[in-house]
């Protein structure tokens, strides 16, 4: 039997919400938690040293009224996350997956993190993801930068040209650093729309 790639942590969850400001309020005081980054769309909410635990979509702004009733647009959890201990190991599960037929709905480079998005038979997502800094210092520094402030959510990103260029020899230092910092359209990262 061949070995399977495992995350090495259980990373963050994503819920998405109309009351905002009370969601942001509540899992701050709950978990004793601060708030990392808040705009009027998205929020990241630490307890730790991780940059981000719990996230936070305004249904409200993202949404809007006119499709509060597709999936999407229903409160409730989006995605959970969990983590690999590199990007090398993360493009290796890729591969892994891709084989069994398994592929990503969404490949984005967020800057704190490369991710890719995939979906159980059932269409509960979940976020692969491999940190972009080394010490979560970095990643603070990052989202209280003017690039995350620029654009939160991230690029998006061909899974086999980032492993080409992996195996090529390009260094995964050079890979993790989001050079591109041009806002996505909307946030996509959606398998149902």
């Amino acid at each position: 039997m061949a070995t399977t790639i495992r995350p090495k942590s259980f990373a963050h969850v994503v819920y998405r919400t109309y009351r905002f400001q009370e969601m942001l309020d509540w899992y701050v005081k709950v978990f004793g938690g601060k708030v990392q980054y808040q705009s009027p769309v998205i929020a990241f909410v630490t307890y730790d040293d991780e940059h981000h635990r719990v996230a936070l979509l305004n249904l409200g702004i993202v949404v809007g009224e006119s499709d509060a009733r597709t999936p999407r647009g229903q409160p409730g959890m989006d995605h959970v996350a969990y983590g690999y201990r590199s990007l090398a190991e993360l493009l290796d599960k890729y591969v892994e997956l891709k084989s069994s037929g398994v592929l990503p709905y969404w490949c984005i480079h967020h800057g704190i993190t490369v991710s890719l998005y995939y979906a159980d038979p059932d269409g509960n997502q979940m976020e692969f993801q491999a940190d972009s800094y080394a010490s979560n210092d970095d990643a603070n520094a990052f989202m209280h930068g003017p690039n995350f402030e620029l654009n939160p959510i991230g690029v998006e990103f061909d899974p086999e040209a980032m492993l080409a260029r992996l195996r090529a020899g390009e260094s995964e230092s050079a890979l993790l650093l989001r050079t591109e910092h041009l806002p996505v359209s909307a946030i996509r990262g959606s398998m149902m729309g």
